[in-house]
C-alpha cells in the first residue's frame, strides 16, 4: 500500500491540473495561468504555494503536453478536413443511461448492467452515455453494442469522479474506479478519435465526489459527451452545466473542429424555474430530457426526430432516455 503525505497528493493533483488546462491549445500563457489557479482553489490545494512556482509548471506542463498532442494530432488532421463528412447516416440514435451501480447508492441493485445490455440489444443506439458505472461495466456495454449488428467500429471512452479525501479515483464498493462511460459506433470510413476529459472547476466541497465531463470526439463525425452534475446541490450543478456548455465544450469544438455535438447525462436539475438546465443552455442548442433529471443536448446541425423514456425494469432509478436525432 502507498502511504502519501498531503503535499505529496497535492503536488500529484496540481501536476494533473496543469496537464489539463495546458491542452487547451488555443487559449494564452495567461490564461492558463488563471484557469489553473482557479481549479487549485477550488480544489482545496496548497501544493502550489507561490505564483512563481505555479507558471514554472504552466509553462513546463504546457511544453511538454502541446509537443506530445502537436505529434499526436497532426496524422490524425491530415487525414482530410474537419467537416462532418463521414457519419455513420441519416440520423443518430442516443441512449443515455443512468445505472446507480456503484454498489454504495440506495439504487443499488445489482442487475442494472444486464437490464442496459438487454435495452441496447434491443434498441440499437449510435451513441450510448453513461452515468454511475463501475469502468468494467463498459466492456459488457460495449459487447451488447456489437451485438446490435449495424456495422461500423465501436468505439468507448471511460473517466472516473475523483475522491476529494484522496485525490485519487473514486471507488464503486467492488474497488473499480466509478464516474461516467460513451460508447459511439462510427462509420467504416471513420478518421480515428480524440478523448476529452476534465474535473469541473466548480465542486461542491461538502461533496466527496468530484464531478467530471468526458467527450468522444469521431473525427469530421461528431462528438459524443457526458456528464453527472452534483446531486447536493442545484447551484453548483447549474455553475458545472454552464461551464461544460459555455466553457469546455466550446473550447474543444475550437481545437477539433464544429463537428455536431451531442451531450446525454444526469444533469441533476429540474426542467423549469430560474434554476432549470434551460438556463444553461447556449443560443442554438436544444435539450430532450425524460421529464426528470437525465437530458440529451444537441447542438447545431442535428434536430430531434423523436424521443421516448425507456423502463428498467426496477435495477436503477432512472429511465433510459432515447432521442433519435437528424443530421442536417
Amino acid at each position: 500500500m502507498q502511504v502519501g503525505t498531503r503535499d505529496d497528493k497535492d503536488q500529484g493533483r496540481t501536476r494533473t491540473i496543469v496537464w489539463s488546462v495546458c491542452r487547451k491549445k488555443s487559449a494564452n500563457p495567461a490564461r492558463l495561468y488563471r484557469y489553473a489557479e482557479m481549479q487549485i482553489r477550488f480544489g482545496g490545494l496548497m501544493a502550489v504555494r507561490s505564483r512563481r512556482r505555479l507558471w514554472r509548471q504552466v509553462a513546463i506542463g504546457c511544453c511538454l503536453v502541446w509537443a506530445v498532442t502537436s505529434l499526436a494530432g497532426a496524422t490524425a488532421a491530415s487525414q482530410g478536413s474537419r467537416e462532418a463528412t463521414h457519419l455513420v447516416g441519416a440520423s443518430l440514435r442516443v441512449l443515455q443511461l443512468n445505472l446507480c451501480d456503484s454498489g454504495i447508492a440506495r439504487c443499488y441493485t445489482g442487475r442494472s448492467v444486464h437490464q442496459a445490455a438487454e435495452v441496447i440489444r434491443a434498441e440499437q443506439p449510435d451513441i450510448v452515455t453513461l452515468n454511475e458505472i463501475c469502468r468494467d461495466d463498459l466492456p459488457v456495454l460495449q459487447t451488447a453494442l456489437s451485438d446490435a449488428k449495424r456495422g461500423g467500429l465501436i468505439t468507448s471512452a471511460f473517466e472516473a469522479a475523483v475522491d476529494r479525501r484522496t485525490a485519487a479515483a473514486f471507488r464503486c464498493r467492488n474497488g473499480q474506479p466509478y464516474g461516467v462511460g460513451v460508447l459511439a459506433r462510427v462509420g467504416p470510413q471513420n478518421r480515428g478519435y480524440r478523448l476529452y476529459s476534465e474535473v469541473y472547476p466548480i465542486q461542491d466541497t461538502r461533496d466527496p465526489e468530484q464531478r467530471v465531463w468526458l467527450c468522444l470526439h469521431a473525427i469530421s463525425d461528431f462528438y459524443a459527451c457526458t456528464t453527472h452534475l452534483a446531486s447536493t446541490s442545484s447551484t453548483v450543478a447549474l455553475g458545472q452545466c454552464g461551464y461544460l456548455l459555455h466553457t469546455a465544450i466550446p473550447d474543444l469544438r475550437a481545437q477539433g473542429g464544429q463537428d455536431p455535438m451531442v451531450l446525454g447525462g444526469d444533469f441533476n436539475l429540474s426542467l423549469g424555474g430560474s434554476r432549470g438546465a434551460h438556463a444553461c443552455l447556449p443560443p442554438g442548442y436544444r435539450h430532450t430530457t425524460d421529464g426528470g433529471t437525465q437530458y440529451v443536448v444537441d447542438s447545431a446541425g442535428l434536430t430531434v426526430a423523436s424521443s421516448r423514456s425507456i423502463s428498467m425494469r426496477g435495477t436503477t432509478d432512472h429511465p433510459g432516455l432515447l432521442v433519435d436525432l437528424n443530421i442536417t
